[in-house]
């Protein structure tokens, strides 16, 4: 199974979510400095409508690390759809940066059917990876 790594603010939606999928290996991206194995990317847009800034600089800095770069296998967007089109914009612009998929797209902290379907998602893409 890959890991899952995240990336949450104060508010914890993002942290809560992956708790929720039981995954063992899960980790903040303030957690481990260089990845080991490959991930798929939990993280939220922020800055809606204020381009350049909807991927957290944490996040930014995490990818920076060639290591790290070359472990992502996928991401999954959080966000909140009153931001309109920029909606889990982080998540679009990680993806075609570093060509990888998007897994889904979460918004705030999630459903419960959110957390089941993005559980089959990662199960599949596991299996493909």
């Amino acid at each position: 199974m890959v890991d899952i790594v995240y990336y949450s603010n104060r508010s914890g939606n993002t942290k809560r979510f992956a708790e929720k999928l039981e995954v063992r290996n899960t980790y903040s991206v303030y957690d481990i400095a260089v990845a080991k194995k490959d991930y798929v990317l939990f993280v939220p847009t922020y800055g809606a409508g204020n381009d350049g800034h909807h991927v957290p600089q944490a996040v930014k800095t995490f990818l920076s690390i060639k290591t790290n770069a070359n472990h992502l296998r996928g991401v999954v967007g959080f966000g909140n759809t009153n931001f309109g089109k920029t909606y889990c914009k982080a998540a679009e612009i990680i993806a075609k940066k570093f060509g990888v998929p998007i897994l889904g797209r979460v918004e705030l902290f999630g459903t419960p059917e959110d957390v089941e379907e993005i559980k089959e998602r990662l199960e599949i893409f596991n299996d493909t990876v």
